[in-house]
């Protein structure tokens, strides 16, 4: 008897949810079913179990994800030289919420050894990364540069000249 009593409570608060719903909202005659099962269903499994989440298992093991000319993303096996991008727009993941969702350390590398050193080298060779000489500094003289002539504005004349 306590199992048919639960049934109709469920039935009964079902009722009272999607009667306060659809006073505050619009719903549409052909959602309306759907509205009724969905809450019954949220109803019916409160207090029970919740079923333990499948383990992650990744496309590629960990170890051989990391190669010296690509990274292999652990969601869908794909091989890229940078990771970042495309976790965001295919995952929504940022690289640090990647790293803690598939267990990863922090210095997990989000881009391929050998592109990080060829973008490493090419700053390099640029210049970057080092302090400018003393020499090569800017002047911060202040004065006013030489006046140019024939450019700019015109000034007015006076009336009288």
């Amino acid at each position: 008897m306590n199992d048919t009593n639960d049934k109709l409570d469920a039935v009964e608060r079902t009722a009272e949810i999607v009667a306060a719903y659809v006073s505050n909202n619009t719903v549409a005659a052909a959602d309306l079913g759907n509205l009724i099962r969905d809450v019954h269903m949220a109803l019916s499994g409160l207090g029970k179990p919740v079923a333990a989440p499948e383990p992650l298992v990744p496309a590629v093991p960990i170890k051989k994800s990391v190669t010296n000319d690509y990274i292999i993303c652990l969601e869908d096996g794909k091989k890229f030289k940078t990771l970042k991008r495309h976790l965001a727009i295919h995952y929504g993941l940022t690289p640090q919420q990647y790293r803690e969702k598939w267990g990863l350390p922090a210095d997990y590398p989000m881009v391929a050894p050998a592109y990080a050193e060829a973008r490493s080298q090419l700053a390099k060779s640029i210049g970057l990364g080092q302090k400018r000489d003393a020499a090569a500094a800017p002047k911060t003289g202040r004065g006013r540069a030489s006046k140019a002539t024939g450019t700019g504005r015109s000034r007015r004349k006076a009336a009288g000249e």
